[in-house]
Parts: structure tokens; C-alpha cells; sequence
């Protein structure tokens, strides 16, 4: 499959859960066409960043059935949507399952669209995906972080 858009992911979290963050390149192939993206949470998991991180940047893509590959340093969403595991957690349900709010919600994103999936190793001078870390520390430690509706409520109580 000849892709159209390169979504190059990375989450971080300082303690887990902890300050979090997540960092995006999305790169239009065969142009000089970039975007980035990245947003920090008070109380959130690495986990949830990686996951968070590939769901903004396919909900970031205007036209529908695009051609994509998702470049990812996270093997719990890579072997995840590959191996086909989160087809099953759906199917039952995601019952005891992690983070099934934001799988539920990229489940929606990713079925609008045409999506590979390739893991790569984190922290070996891959130039986006270690633009996509920086963005994600950097966002983790940003004021006013926003809320993981997960762990705690709109007045920042826990849950």
C-alpha cells in the first residue's frame, strides 16, 4: 500500500500514573508537508499516552479513507492493533481491560481509514520519533496541564 500520511507517535509519563504527555509528526508523503501536535495531562500512564497519541493524529486527518502509516515506538498499541488483540477486547466487551475508553475511541478513528501499523526502537536516533519524544516531555511538564477524565473528575478530584 503506497502511503499517503506518516503519523510518527510517542507518549511519556513522569511516574505512572503520573504528569504525562504525548508528542505527534504527521509528515504528508512526498511533500515538505509537516504538523505537529502535543498536549500534557496532570495525572495519566505512559500506556495512555502512546494510545492517545496515535488516536489525535488519525482524528487529525481531514479526509476520510486516507492511506496511513502510524510509526510507533510502543509496543503495547503496535502488537496491540497488529496481533489483533483489540479486536477480541471489543468483542468481549473490554472486559477487565485497560484504557478501554481510549481503545473505544480509537477503534472509531481507525476504521475510517486505511491503517499500518510499524514498531520501531525508541531512543535510537530516529529523528521523528525522537521529535515526538521531546514534544511529549516537554508537554508533560507544561502549566496547566489538562485532566485524564480517567483518574479524575473536571474539579480535579480523583477517581
Amino acid at each position: 500500500m503506497q502511503h499517503e500520511v506518516h503519523i510518527y507517535t510517542d507518549g511519556a509519563a513522569k511516574g505512572n500514573p503520573g504528569n504525562g504527555g504525548y508528542g505527534v509528526v504527521m509528515e504528508l508523503v512526498g511533500t515538505p508537508h509537516k504538523k505537529e501536535f502535543y498536549e500534557g495531562f496532570r495525572l495519566t500512564t505512559n500506556n495512555r499516552m502512546e494510545l492517545l497519541a496515535v488516536i489525535v493524529g488519525l482524528e487529525k486527518l481531514k479526509n476520510p479513507n486516507m492511506k496511513v502509516l502510524v510509526i510507533s515506538d510502543s509496543k503495547y498499541v503496535v502488537d496491540s492493533v497488529e496481533k489483533k488483540w483489540v479486536l477480541g477486547w471489543e468483542k468481549k466487551g473490554f472486559a477487565n481491560r485497560k484504557n478501554s475508553d481510549l481503545w473505544k475511541r480509537f477503534l472509531k478513528v481507525y476504521r475510517k481509514h486505511q491503517v499500518d501499523f510499524k514498531w520501531i526502537k525508541g531512543h535510537n536516533n530516529h529523528p521523528q520519533n525522537e521529535r515526538c519524544d521531546e514534544l511529549a516531555v516537554y508537554a508533560s511538564g507544561l502549566p496547566n496541564l489538562s485532566i485524564d477524565a480517567f483518574y479524575e473528575n473536571e474539579d480535579g478530584k480523583l477517581l
